[in-house]
């Protein structure tokens, strides 16, 4: 049963891992100053909305992998 888990994570994940890098790549058409022009704000306001998405839900793996761990507390 585990071994199943295990293998849909791998075969989930790297799906949808890799989907979100060919996505991420495309923000690299945007840098072409023949056809958009931006400033380094919006620049900022994009790579920091992913950044904090990626940290958000890094912290749901955190979390789900201290379930069941619970230390005795007073």
């Amino acid at each position: 049963m585990n071994n199943t888990k295990q293998e849909n994570f791998k075969r989930i994940a790297t799906n949808r891992v890799n989907k979100i890098i060919d996505l991420i790549s495309k923000l690299q058409n945007l840098s072409n100053s023949s056809f958009y022009e931006y400033t380094d704000e919006q620049i900022n306001q994009i790579f920091s909305a992913i950044q904090k998405e990626l940290d958000k839900q890094k912290q749901e793996f955190k979390k789900d992998s201290k379930k069941g761990k619970k230390r005795f507390e007073l």
